[in-house]
């Protein structure tokens, strides 16, 4: 395209202005539209623009004014099912921010819906923080052999504040094994390339939100887990999640081992180590930092989100194949809604129960 890529932003609140500033160094690109339905989120999203773009209080509105080539989505989460439904009917691509809706059932009405040719994004940018792209290669090149073993551990802060507080209900979310760790359980198919079956989990919300009330309803989401996983090549994956854990070096450490070895990428420290059997030993293996030149916005997500926009933008010109679509977006809100379900009924959940045979999930995408 001779002129720039016009993108809509529907929802600036705190991701939808990441996305404006991804956006706003992104070559070939610019923002032409925003919309929230609250006004200090639009005039917030406004400045963050910097230029007078059409602002609309409906996303209705924002689609029959046809001025966008391009939309991104970073509404509340249970607002996703029916916004997402008008723009498959406008027909226009979209980067849509995780998850891709808050049940299983709605991302299949979402599936149903699109077109074959749709090009529907899910935010799941984890894939792209550099440490975490490089331990895929070294995966996907047989580096460590076959995977047997993953574990991913996320100590972090409590929720942020949002509009309204909408994250601190479980209705409003899916919950927050599927509003936080689907990135998690993404990364788990994407690592391990295989059919999740089985998962177990244990969690409670022992420590965040207990003084807060709305209108006398006390915040029902969880704020610690385990969550294992079972997949049809006999691998295993364990996510350990804890948000009460600020007081931490790494944020996430990742660690994938094979027969050959061992990999584990370690954020923020952007550190890569790599292990083989028979050459290294405990304390003594490859170490080397990572990050990515092509980053021009680090952002929340460590420069993720800003790859994730180069490579969508790519897939809407033609020059790439999409990557993380619906059935990434499903798969990783089916692990989510499992062990938000086994941890409430205390038992093993088979994936068949929450995705049906004949729907099943493929176990990567």
């Amino acid at each position: 395209m001779s002129k720039p890529l016009r993108y809509g932003v529907i929802g600036t609140g705190m991701m939808g202005i990441e996305h404006i500033r991804n956006i706003r160094v992104l070559d070939g690109a610019r923002v032409a539209a925003i919309c929230d339905t609250n006004a200090q989120s639009l005039a917030a999203g406004q400045d963050a623009v910097g230029d007078n773009v059409p602002a609309f209080e409906s996303h209705i509105d924002l689609l029959a004014a046809d001025i966008c080539d391009a939309l991104v989505v970073a509404t509340p989460n249970m607002t996703h099912i029916d916004i997402l439904l008008d723009i498959i009917d406008a027909g226009l691509p979209v980067l849509v921010e995780k998850p891709l809706c808050t049940t299983v059932s709605d991302c299949q009405r979402i599936l149903a819906a699109a077109p074959p040719n749709a090009l529907i994004w899910v935010g799941l940018e984890y894939r792209y923080i550099p440490a975490i792209e490089e331990l895929i290669a070294k995966v996907r090149e047989g580096t460590i052999g076959p995977v047997r073993m993953l574990g991913i551990r996320e100590h972090r802060f409590p929720f942020l504040d949002k509009v309204d507080d909408w994250n601190r209900f479980n209705a409003n979310t899916g919950g927050t094994l599927v509003e936080k760790c689907c990135h998690f359980f993404d990364l788990m198919r994407l690592i391990v390339q295989a059919r999740p079956v089985r998962v177990y989990a244990s969690g409670g919300q022992d420590v965040n939100h207990l003084d807060e009330l709305y209108e006398g309803r006390q915040p029902d989401i969880l704020d610690n887990a385990y969550v294992i996983v079972d997949f049809d090549s006999g691998a295993r994956a364990m996510l350990d999640l804890c948000m009460f854990a600020e007081a931490t070096r790494n944020q996430e450490e990742i660690s994938v081992v094979g027969d050959r070895g061992k990999v584990e990428a370690l954020i923020p420290d952007a550190v890569l180590r790599t292990g083989i059997r028979g050459r290294h030993w405990i304390g003594n293996v490859d170490e080397e930092p990572v990050e990515n030149p092509e980053i021009r916005h680090a952002g929340y997500h460590h420069g993720s989100s800003y790859i994730e926009h180069l490579r969508f933008r790519d897939a809407v010109l033609g020059r790439a194949s999409p990557e993380s679509g619906l059935e990434a977006g499903l798969g990783s809100v089916a692990l989510g809604e499992a062990a938000q379900l086994s941890i409430a009924e205390g038992r093993v959940i088979d994936m068949d129960e929450v995705i049906k045979p004949g729907n099943s999930d493929t176990g990567h995408g």
